[in-house]
C-alpha cells in the first residue's frame, strides 16, 4: 500500500470511528490532536460522554487488542491524554479506548482497552 493510500485509509477509519462514537452518544471534542512538547503522541479521537473522557486510538487492521499498541505508543498517548485531561477539568474520568475498523464490518469499540 502506498503511503498516500495508507494515509487516506487511516483517515477514513477515523471518520467511521467518530460516526460510530456519535451514534453511541459520545461528543467528539477533538480529532487528530497532537500533543505539545517532545515525545507527546497524537490522539486520534478525544470524546466525552458524561464524566468520561475517552482517548480513542483508531486502527484500520485486524489484530488482537493487545497486539495493536506497543508499550512506547501507549506511554506517548498517556502523556498526551493527561495534558488534555488537565486542560478540560479534574472532574473527568480518563479512559483509553481502542477502535478497530475494517471495510465491510461493524467497527469494534474496545472500551478501557488498557490502563496506565
Amino acid at each position: 500500500m502506498t503511503r498516500r493510500r495508507a494515509y487516506r485509509y487511516g483517515r477514513w477509519a477515523e471518520r467511521v470511528a467518530a460516526g460510530w462514537l456519535r451514534a453511541k452518544g459520545y461528543r467528539i471534542l477533538e480529532r487528530n490532536l497532537r500533543g505539545s512538547g517532545g515525545g507527546a503522541g497524537e490522539i486520534d479521537i478525544l470524546a466525552r460522554r458524561g464524566n468520561v473522557l475517552a482517548v480513542v486510538e483508531v486502527k484500520a487492521r485486524a489484530a488482537a487488542a493487545d497486539e495493536v499498541l506497543t508499550g512506547r505508543q501507549r506511554r506517548r498517548l498517556e502523556r498526551a491524554a493527561l495534558a488534555q485531561a488537565a486542560r478540560l477539568g479534574p472532574d473527568l474520568r480518563l479512559r483509553f479506548d481502542l477502535m478497530l475498523v475494517l471495510p465491510w464490518r461493524w467497527p469494534r469499540h474496545i472500551m478501557d482497552a488498557w490502563r496506565p
